[in-house]
């Protein structure tokens, strides 16, 4: 299998932040976990734009790249197979106002449905919470000390 680039996009709200939640099997066990929401880039298909396209796509909401928070290597392991991802990971905003006001989103792609929540950044900040990639915490704690965005 060879590494799939793709890109994942946060958005916050009032010391929370919107993250897709899972429970299945994952590289630390079987259970809950959250991730941001995105997915893969396609071909010829720029970062920012396939994140619009996979928001649109998942939850039915547009929305605004705000700034670039880094690149993030995804190496892990379920079961015995091996997966490989390269990240560009955005900090994001939701054109329509009123999105901060759901409490949930449900989350539909093939295959699979799941449902994106806001996760308190206290909550976060367990270790029994589980967020991939693992490098996401990390990323959205620099973002929030400092602000300071590369777009």
């Amino acid at each position: 299998m060879r590494p799939t680039a793709k890109t994942l996009g946060v958005i916050f709200k009032e010391g929370s932040v919107l993250l897709e939640q899972q429970n299945r099997k994952h590289s630390k066990g079987t259970g809950v976990f959250y991730r941001p929401l995105g997915g893969t880039i396609e071909l010829g298909e720029k970062s920012g734009d396939a994140l619009k396209r996979e928001y649109k796509e998942e939850i039915g909401a547009e929305i605004e790249i705000d700034c670039y928070l880094g690149c993030l290597e995804s190496i892990f392991r379920v079961d015995d197979q091996t997966g490989h991802e390269i990240i560009l990971l955005y900090a994001a905003s939701f054109k329509d106002p009123m999105l901060y006001e759901e409490e949930l989103f449900h989350v539909t792609e093939p295959g699979k449905e799941t449902v994106a929540i806001w996760v308190p950044l206290e909550e976060m900040e367990n270790e029994t919470c589980i967020v991939y990639p693992e490098e996401t915490k990390e990323k959205i704690k620099e973002y929030l000390a400092q602000k300071n965005c590369r777009h």
